[in-house]
Order: structure tokens, then C-alpha cells, then sequence
């Protein structure tokens, strides 16, 4: 049976490509801390579980120590000019979308078609974590398209891929951790605690002001973890659940599900969502790096509005 760990040596030798190329890189003065980097990374990947907590939790102090001492430099990745670019787009033109469009194909594929699939009593792959193992699969016959219609060297997924991968730097794991801190928050039992500051501190005697509270608290938690995922369970289990469904009689499905997208308009005002925040400025090498956040702020708040009303309106019915 193929298991989630397929997807895990996927991306730890990627990594593992990363830092090799890394340390090869004599254009970067600080080639050393980009290969302890992505190559501590890769060992968490690749032996998370021989490691245990205590292992584990020490890759992820190391990784925070180089991260801020400045240890992460920008490579030169032996990768293809602009004008060879340029030459190549005009050569294939729509052809070169074929590796992308693999993508959904195969994932489908692999739900649909291979999920189901048995083979003595055995399934053929984790059914709970098929739609990972099908990504994985697609990424793989995507990358091996993209090189056979391009006539790329090898090499050139993992030169390109650090190239992405040293312009994001350290932020590109900010989503994993963050994910991992509302888990943890949960189980500390932080919500309870949430729950009883609001109720004592806060005005939650009324129906308008307990859905104002949960609303802008989803919002003013996600940005402080940087994921609404993460500040979900938190509040909606220290406010939500006792206040707003057993109090007041609230329907949980639509409390639940605009609680979420006021956590999503916190997303758009913070940098600790450095997936949607901060990588595309260093992309696209915008010199103000909060400027996608600038831009989404007035939005936002106008939503966070929008779905406290829709909320104090549609729950109680």
C-alpha cells in the first residue's frame, strides 16, 4: 500500500536536492547556511519519525537560529536566461500549459480510478490521504512531461525550484508551523481559556455584540497565528460553541461557516501569511513586500462588516 510517507521522501529528497545544490553555489556568500537549511529540512522529511519529538523539536530551533541570524542568502541557480525564455515560449507557445493541465488529470485519475483499486484484500494506496498521494503522482508525470518537451537537463526542477525556494526563503514554512501551533493551541486547551476572558471581560450579554467578538476575534486570531485553520478551533470552541450555539441557540453550520471567512479577511491583513502575503512580492520582486497587505486591508475590513451582519442575520433564524 502506498502511504502519506511516499509523499514525505517525495519532498525530502527535493530538499535534499536543494541543499546539495546549495553548497555548490559559490555566487552566494552564504551557500553554507542555505545547505544546513533546506538540508534539516529535508532530514525532518525524511526521518521525522526515527527522530521523534525531541528530534524534531530541535531541527525546528536550528532552522529558527539560521533563519534569524541571517543565514539564508539568494542563490544563482544554473537555470535558463530571459532570452532563452522568451525563445522557448515562442517555439512551443499553448504547448508548454500540457505539464500543468497533468496535474488535475492525474489527481483525478488517481481518486476516481486508482483509489478504489484493491489487490489481495489490499488497497493500493491510503484511502484517508489518496488526494496527497495522487498530487504527488501528478507532480512526478507533470515534471517528467515538462522535461521531455522541453529537453531540460535533469537537473533543472531542482536549480529551478531552489531558485524559488531562496526568494521565499524561511517565510516558506511559516504556513507548516502555524498549522502546527493552532494544533497545539487546541490541545493546551487555549480556546477555554479564550472563552472565559471574553465572558468576563468582554460585552457578550447581547446577541449582535457575542457575534462582533467571535467575528473580529477570527479575524484578530488569524493574524496573529497567520491561519484561520489554526484560530478555528480556538475560537469557535471558547466562543462560538458555548456562547453563540448553546446561549443564544445559534445555528452551528452557519456560525461555523462565516466564522471561517471572517478568519480569512485576518489572513489578508497580516504578514505571518506569508503564502498569500509575502511570497508573491518576492516573486514578482515588488520593493515594498507589504504591498499585497496594503492593498487588501480596505477589502477586508469591509467583509469582516459584511459577515458579522450576514452572521447576526442568518444564524437565528
Amino acid at each position: 500500500m502506498i502511504k502519506l510517507g511516499f509523499v514525505y521522501l517525495l519532498a525530502g529528497l527535493m530538499f535534499a536536492g536543494f541543499a546539495l545544490f546549495s553548497v555548490g553555489d559559490r555566487a552566494n556568500p552564504k551557500r553554507f547556511g542555505n545547505m544546513a537549511f533546506w538540508g534539516l529540512i529535508s532530514l525532518s522529511f525524511l526521518a521525522g519519525d526515527w527522530l521523534g519529538d525531541l528530534g524534531n523539536g530541535v531541527v525546528v530551533l536550528a532552522l529558527a537560529l539560521l533563519a534569524g541570524l541571517g543565514q539564508l542568502g539568494r542563490g544563482q541557480p544554473a537555470t535558463t536566461a530571459p532570452q532563452e525564455r522568451q525563445a522557448l515560449s515562442e517555439r512551443f507557445g499553448n504547448q508548454l500549459f500540457a505539464p500543468a493541465m497533468m496535474l488535475p488529470v492525474v489527481v483525478a485519475l488517481g481518486v476516481l480510478v486508482l483509489k478504489p483499486l484493491q489487490f489481495g484484500g489490499v488497497a493500493l494506496m491510503d484511502p484517508k490521504q489518496a488526494t496527497l498521494i495522487s498530487l504527488a503522482g501528478a507532480v512526478i508525470v507533470g515534471l517528467a512531461m515538462a522535461l521531455i518537451l522541453l529537453r531540460q537537463p535533469l537537473a533543472s526542477p531542482l536549480q529551478e525550484g531552489r531558485r524559488l525556494a531562496d526568494t521565499v526563503g524561511w517565510a516558506m514554512l511559516l504556513p507548516q508551523f502555524l498549522a502546527a501551533l493552532g494544533a497545539v493551541f487546541a490541545l493546551a486547551g487555549v480556546g477555554a481559556q479564550i472563552g472565559h476572558l471574553v465572558t468576563t471581560y468582554l460585552p457578550v450579554d447581547t446577541r449582535f455584540a457575542a457575534v462582533a467578538v467571535y467575528c473580529v476575534g477570527m479575524a484578530g486570531f488569524t493574524m496573529l497565528m497567520g491561519n484561520a485553520f489554526a484560530a478555528f478551533p480556538v475560537l469557535t470552541g471558547g466562543v462560538a460553541i458555548p456562547i453563540l450555539v448553546v446561549h443564544f441557540g445559534g445555528n452551528p453550520a452557519v456560525i461555523a461557516s462565516i466564522g471561517m471567512l471572517s478568519g480569512f479577511c485576518g489572513t489578508l491583513m497580516t504578514p505571518l501569511a506569508a503564502n498569500f502575503n509575502l511570497v508573491p512580492p518576492a516573486l514578482l520582486e515588488i520593493p515594498d513586500r507589504y504591498a499585497v497587505i496594503k492593498a487588501q486591508i480596505p477589502t477586508a475590513l469591509f467583509m469582516l462588516i459584511v459577515n458579522t451582519v450576514l452572521m447576526y442575520v442568518l444564524a437565528f433564524r
